[in-house]
């Protein structure tokens, strides 16, 4: 396979994370016309027209003779888009690479979908993005079928290095839903506990606007701190814990609340329903 550069992109479905992916790549010196996007919503079509690239409603069109596929579509669809591209590809000497960023879709239930007339099937890569990617700042979990080769790797690592600032190599499929329940659903956790924050600073008197502005500054502050800061997230929590102080106070109140167990049930709760989609849609 040729580099990135060179290389044909087809984007089945126009979402977000396809549109967050496809700026990443302009912005990173990928040619515009090397780029498809297969979309059955004219709205998202003329959203992604606007960048320049190759738009379709036909699936056929944009996959067909595409050296890299991103299976970008709701995990209940794909079987069926896979199908349709596989039906196509039978007359290729060479398959392309496939990566799915559909969540819970199994490599086994891409590699089954994906076989063509003649046996032959395409190579998979799952990824679990997140969707700071709009801003270049994602983080990505990657798990690969065993016939993936090294070069295909760096080029999976080409393609999300345009939008992720964290791409994590998994050695087992049932990881990957961890990084589901960890950095794929993680951005509304944290999206919840700063509405929280506000929420209760308001009903304690301050107006609104103070209390978004004073809380969304915070975090992308600590945020900082941790991406920067050579300490560990335990430490940096110590630092800014003085003893018997307002913060202690409030550590104190998390700890009764069982904070910790909570946070452990949900990201539980979501790498337990990655699961059960995968497992209910493989079986369809």
């Amino acid at each position: 396979m040729t580099s990135l550069k060179q290389s044909k992109l087809a984007f089945i479905g126009g979402g977000n994370m396809a549109f967050a992916i496809i700026g990443g790549l302009i912005t990173q010196g990928i040619p515009r016309q090397n780029i498809w996007i297969a979309e059955p919503c004219e709205l998202n079509r003329h959203k992604m027209a606007a960048l320049g690239v190759h738009t379709t409603p036909s699936n056929v069109e944009a996959g067909s003779h595409a050296d890299l596929v991103i299976i970008a579509v709701k995990p209940q669809v794909a079987k069926v888009v896979c199908q349709e591209l596989a039906a196509t590809w039978s007359q290729r000497e060479a398959l392309p690479l496939v990566i799915s960023i559909a969540a819970g879709i199994t490599v086994e239930s891409l590699k089954g979908w994906l076989r063509t007339r003649d046996r032959r099937t395409a190579h998979s890569v799952r990824v679990m993005p997140n969707t700071p990617a709009l801003l270049g700042q994602g983080a990505s979990g990657v798990f690969a079928s065993a016939d993936v080769t090294e070069q295909e790797n760096k080029l999976v690592n080409t393609l999300l290095g345009s939008v992720s600032q964290a791409t994590e190599w998994v050695n087992k499929e049932e990881l990957l839903d961890v990084v589901t329940g960890l950095s794929g659903s993680g951005p509304a956790y944290f999206f919840a506990m700063v509405e929280h924050l506000i929420a209760s600073a308001t009903a304690l008197g301050l107006q609104q606007e103070q209390a978004t502005r004073l809380a969304t500054q915070t975090c992308l502050g600590a945020g900082r701190m941790l991406v920067e800061s050579s300490y560990s997230p335990a430490q940096l929590r110590k630092n800014v814990t003085s003893p018997n102080g307002t913060t202690h106070a409030a550590l104190q109140t998390f700890e009764a609340l069982e904070f910790k167990h909570t946070v452990e049930k949900a990201v539980t709760a979501a790498r337990n329903r990655a699961a059960e989609i995968g497992n209910t849609i493989g079986k369809l």
